[in-house]
């Protein structure tokens, strides 16, 4: 799963940015909390594993150099569930709107489901290089959906909208089969009409100047969601 889901995971950082202001000031960023959380010397995207020994062997090999505690502090984009049998994402910032949070379960179930049939079906991961994952993750941090992202399918720049359609297209089968297509093809089109936090951030701070009013807008926002 880990290995199949992986080149999308920076689509779901730009969908969710929400961290445009750092230490009173607008960092030019869409989620600078990403990149705050980037210099753990154990986060980010990783190299295909291969196989669950695999990843266990790493994680292994990470805490003997007790540079990191335990796994705990394994801090990749996606990794194994230490007490559940399941796949943590963690990759994404914290969503503004409650129905972004919905969109982005609904999207990591989608992926994990469509990793799984593929896996079944022999279908090989895609060999996406690791310094692109990164280049990725950073533009989709730095812009969000404001610009372009690297496309999963090529590595190459393209409209963020572009972008988050072959995500719906990837993952489409497996949202028919738990019901959750047409709603996510419309949270995600109202996404994209009204921007992500982000972008909302921005727009309370570009009225007034005052980041105090960027925080009330923020919960007002949330509490209406």
């Amino acid at each position: 799963m880990l290995d199949r889901i992986r080149p999308w995971l920076a689509p779901l950082l730009a969908l969710s940015a929400n961290s445009p202001f750092w230490q009173g000031e607008d960092s030019r960023y869409a989620s600078f909390r990403s990149q705050v959380w980037s210099r753990w010397p154990s986060a980010g995207p990783t190299e295909l594993f291969g196989s669950a020994k695999a990843y266990q062997d790493a994680v292994a090999d990470m805490i003997a150099t007790k540079t990191v505690l335990d796994p705990a502090m394994v801090y990749f984009d996606a990794r194994l569930a230490q007490r559940y049998p399941t796949v943590e994402v963690r990759v994404a910032d914290v969503c503004l709107h409650t129905q972004d949070a919905v969109l982005l379960a609904a999207l990591v179930r989608g992926l994990v489901e469509t990793a799984s049939r593929e896996w079944a079906a022999g279908v090989p991961a895609h060999s996406s290089r690791l310094e692109l994952l990164q280049l990725a993750a950073w533009q989709a941090g730095r812009y969000g959906l404001s610009g372009e992202l690297l496309d999963p399918l090529t590595s190459l720049p393209a409209p963020a909208e572009t972008v988050l359609t072959h995500l719906l297209d990837h993952v489409h089968a497996a949202l028919e089969d738990s019901g959750d297509h047409v709603d996510v093809r419309r949270m995600v089109r109202e996404l994209l009409s009204r921007g992500n936090g982000a972008h909302l951030q921005k727009a309370a701070h570009a009225r007034s100047g005052r980041l105090c009013d960027v925080v009330a807008d923020a919960v007002r926002r949330t509490r209406e969601s």
